[in-house]
């Protein structure tokens, strides 16, 4: 079979590197998947450039989003059986309640992830798929969905009729768009084109802003809703301030970026934070039971994740690189067919 592993941290995409080896034999509790896609998150690209914080293990295999089918199984397995659509828990010892030392091991970092077109799992680190889904939208939830879904429903699940902010188009943005109309929620969003911003309210965004043409939207933002209530916050240094700006007197704030990619970290404008009462909280992606809540509300609704572009799996390079550039609009997708 193939699969990439990443041969040196720090060296970037090059350090990611296909190589062949033996289709590995589930032992007890194991599954063996046949990967039929993957996907890209921010997490990856910070991995190969030695950004993040977590060091990856040497030779692993990267990407923490992928789906596939069970192609065999190990004595004792009992969750799955062959020819069930499974995809992997991003922290994949997390089950359940608060995280913690113990269960921080994730898929493509320290343990191996997705690129590949076979992975063998401890049956415990994987879930049921929708059927509704392509193995391509399948591939998508992983990390970024389940993400916003952590954001949505954490310490206060937003009301119908609040504001919920999004920042950009990438895929946990596009998630928490969706996860909160599904709440009946309404929806900001804050992107660097106008073009983009048409294809936000298609998608159903209620307000739509390009900050080529409105640089100070924390104002525009609070005035035209009466303040967000919960903010997504996945611009980090470059647009927290603007969200404290918008947001209500008792608005939320959840902080999933705290640098940029040159290390610059988010500071509070203390004269704006003594006005308020906003909570500012962070959340690290979510546990299994999580996943498959959010997967249960993806199967009701039949919800479909939005896809900027799909590369085929000898070129996951180049979707490394298309991902990297920055300028997308939904989830970056790697064929595993």
């Amino acid at each position: 079979m193939r699969r990439y592993r990443l041969e040196q941290q720090g060296n970037g995409i090059d350090a990611v590197a296909m190589r062949e080896e033996a289709v590995p034999q589930p032992g007890p509790h194991q599954i063996l998947v046949r990967v039929r896609a993957a996907s890209l998150n921010r997490r990856d690209t910070m991995i190969v450039s030695g950004t993040y914080p977590l060091m990856p293990r040497p030779g692993v295999v990267p990407l923490s989003d992928g789906a596939g089918e069970v192609v065999a199984v190990g004595d004792g397995v009992t969750r799955f059986a062959v020819g069930d659509r499974v995809t992997g828990s991003y922290f994949a010892r997390w089950v359940d309640g608060r995280v913690h030392p113990g269960v921080i091991d994730q898929l493509g970092c320290t343990l191996d992830g997705m690129l590949s077109e076979y992975v063998l799992f401890d049956e415990q680190w994987a879930v049921r798929l929708p059927d509704h889904l392509s193995w391509q939208e399948a591939a998508t939830f992983t990390c970024a969905g389940l993400t916003a879904w952590s954001a949505l429903t954490g310490a206060e699940i937003p009301k119908p009729g609040q504001w919920v902010l999004i920042i950009g188009s990438g895929g946990v943005a596009l998630f928490a768009l969706q996860f909160a109309k599904l709440m009946g929620c309404r929806v900001a969003a804050v992107t660097s084109r106008a073009e983009k911003a048409d294809r936000l309210r298609v998608l159903g965004a209620d307000l739509a802003i390009a900050t080529a043409e409105t640089r100070e939207w924390g104002v525009k933002l609070r005035e035209a809703t009466g303040g967000i209530d919960l903010a997504v916050e996945t611009g980090g240094p470059a647009t927290f301030a603007q969200s404290l700006i918008a947001s209500a007197l008792y608005g939320r704030i959840v902080l999933l970026t705290v640098q940029d990619q040159n290390g610059k970290s988010v500071e509070i404008p203390g004269a704006v934070y003594q006005r308020s009462l906003v909570t500012i909280g962070r959340l690290f992606v979510g546990s299994r039971n999580g996943l498959e809540a959010m997967l249960a509300a993806v199967a009701t609704h039949r919800l479909k994740p939005v896809i900027d572009k799909v590369f085929p799996f000898a070129q996951a390079r180049e979707a490394y690189r298309h991902f990297q550039q920055g300028d997308v609009f939904g989830k970056v997708v790697i064929d595993g067919a």
